[in-house]
Order: C-alpha cells, then structure tokens, then sequence
C-alpha cells in the first residue's frame, strides 16, 4: 500500500486539502496493520500504555470517528459509543480479543459513513449536540480535529509497528 500513499494536490480547495489529508492519515493507519497477525496486533509493547495496541488503536480510531461526525455533528445518540461510557477506562480502545480484521472493517464502515456526513454537509455546518461544549463546533473544526486525531495515532502506530516486528516507513 505503501505506493498507493499521495498526498493531497498541493494547489486544492479547502474542502479537498481537508479530506485529502484525512483520508491519507487513515490510508497510513491501516498500512501499519498490513500483515500483522491477531497476536501481535493486540500485544502490548509499551508497559505504561497496556490499551495501546494495533488493535485497540484501530478500535480507538473507529470511536473517533463516530464521536466527532455521528454523535457531535448530527447530534446523535452516544450510547451505542463505547468512549462515553465513564465506568471503564479506556472502553473505546477495547476490543476483546475480536480478530483485526473485524476490527479494520469495522473502522472502514466507519471512515465510510463519516465521508458520507462530510459530503452532505457544508464546512460551515455547526454540530447539533447540546450536551457537549465541542457538539457547537462547526464542521471544518471538527475535520481539522480529526485529521490531527488520526494523524497523532497513525504516528503510535509507526511505533508500535516497529517494536512489534521492526517493520518502519512513512511511505
């Protein structure tokens, strides 16, 4: 995948540097996930970040997704989301033992479903949840949030990736 990897056109519209730039830093995301088995993709290897896992980043990244575009911008139920639930630390980067693979599609779904809201959507749209100061947000603030979100765990997974099997690359 590594070669498939491009950044946006360097002479884009806001639109299209935001979702470029997103798109590329879930591209980066899941190539540091190619061929990892379901072992290694739930070890630990921090000691003091036991959750941060290949596994549980990716189940992080799903969350993240569904918290900033379904549940803050539409204003939708927070429930169903792991990451509001207060009685567990860490609920949303857990994921049982489930195989990476179901993991992966899941967050697919996911980058789908967001590329759906942000398509019918104006950046200037404001979110709909009243519950949530960030719910107030427009949605070009919440695209920027999301591609420093992914971004800054893209960059865990270059780290965890390499002291898992010493596999490294950017590009």
């Amino acid at each position: 995948m590594a070669s498939e990897l491009e950044r946006p056109p360097l002479q884009a519209d806001e639109r299209t540097a935001l979702i470029g730039w997103l798109t590329l830093q879930r591209q980066i995301l899941r190539w540091k996930c190619e061929g990892l088995n379901d072992e290694d993709a739930h070890r630990s290897v921090i000691p003091t970040s036991p959750s941060m896992t290949m596994a549980g980043l990716i189940s992080h990244m799903r969350w993240t997704e569904h918290t900033w575009l379904e549940v803050l911008f539409l204003g939708g139920d927070e429930k169903q989301n792991p990451s509001f639930d207060e009685s567990i630390e860490d609920a949303d980067w857990r994921t049982d033992g489930r195989p990476l693979a179901e993991l992966l599609a899941e967050y697919e779904a996911q980058c789908a479903r967001s590329d759906e809201i942000v398509a019918a959507a104006s950046l200037d749209d404001v979110g709909r949840h009243p519950g949530f100061r960030s719910g107030s947000a427009n949605l070009r603030w919440m695209l920027i949030h999301l591609v420093e979100e992914t971004g800054r765990h893209a960059g865990h997974a270059d780290i965890v990736r390499e002291l898992l099997d010493g596999t490294k690359g950017y590009y």
